[in-house]
C-alpha cells in the first residue's frame, strides 16, 4: 500500500469512529473531484442559479451531520461516501430551485432523470464526447453527430449510461465505478468499453455518411 493509499486508510479509520478531523481532511483531499462532479451533474437550468463552492458548503455539513452512519470499508469508502451526500446535496437543492422555477415556467421538470440516473444530460454528455472525437470543423455536421449521440445515449441502458459518465465525465477509476454502482470491477469495465465503442461507432458513421 502506498503512503498516499496508507493515509486515506488511516483517516477513513478514524472517520469510522466519528474523528471530524479526519472528515475535514478528507473533504480537503477530494474537495476538487468532488466539485468535478457537481459541475457536470449541474442541471442547465440551475449553472446560474447554484454555486459550486455553496453546493460543496452544504454537502460538507451534511457529511458532518451524517458522520455517525459512516463505516469503514476500505480504500474508496470515504470518496464514494462523500460523493453520495454530496450528489443528494445536489438533488436537495434542485428540488427546492425547481419547484420555484417550475410554478414560473408551469410545466414539471424532472429531477430523477437528470440527477441521479445518469445526472448529466444528454445534451451535455453528447456535446463533450463529439468535441473529443471530431474536429471543430462543419458545424452543421457536428450538430447532426451530437443529435444521433443524443438519441444513442437516450436509448442506452440506465446502468451503461451511468458508468460512461463515471468514468468518462467525474474521471473515476474502475474500481471506485464498481463501489459507487454495487457491482463488480468486472462488470464495470465491460459496460464502459460497450458505452464507448457504441457511441464511437456512431460518430465513425456519421463521418464515413458525410
Amino acid at each position: 500500500m502506498s503512503d498516499t493509499h496508507s493515509a486515506i486508510d488511516d483517516l477513513s479509520r478514524r472517520l469510522s469512529q466519528g474523528d471530524r478531523d479526519a472528515l475535514a481532511e478528507l473533504f480537503t483531499v477530494y474537495r476538487d473531484r468532488l466539485g468535478q462532479m457537481l459541475h457536470f451533474r449541474m442541471p442547465a437550468q440551475l449553472a446560474g442559479r447554484l454555486g459550486i463552492d455553496d453546493l460543496l458548503q452544504e454537502s460538507y455539513l451534511a457529511a458532518e451531520k451524517r458522520i455517525d452512519a459512516f463505516e469503514h470499508t476500505g480504500e474508496h469508502g470515504p470518496f464514494v461516501w462523500l460523493r453520495l451526500i454530496s450528489l443528494q446535496t445536489l438533488t436537495d437543492q434542485c428540488r427546492r430551485h425547481l419547484a420555484a422555477q417550475r410554478r414560473d415556467a408551469g410545466r414539471e421538470l424532472s429531477i430523477h432523470t437528470r440527477i441521479t440516473m445518469p445526472g448529466a444530460t444528454t445534451a451535455s454528455m453528447a456535446s463533450l464526447l463529439i468535441g473529443e472525437w471530431t474536429s471543430p470543423s462543419g458545424v452543421a455536421m457536428r450538430a447532426e453527430a451530437i443529435q444521433q449521440l443524443e438519441d444513442a445515449i437516450d436509448r442506452m441502458e440506465p446502468m451503461d449510461c451511468e458508468v460512461l459518465a463515471l468514468r468518462h465525465f467525474e474521471m473515476l477509476s474502475n474500481t471506485e465505478t464498481a463501489a459507487v454502482l454495487g457491482i463488480t470491477p468486472k462488470a464495470a469495465s465491460i459496460r464502459y468499453v460497450r458505452a464507448i465503442r457504441r457511441l464511437k461507432d456512431i460518430c465513425t458513421d456519421e463521418r464515413s455518411e458525410s
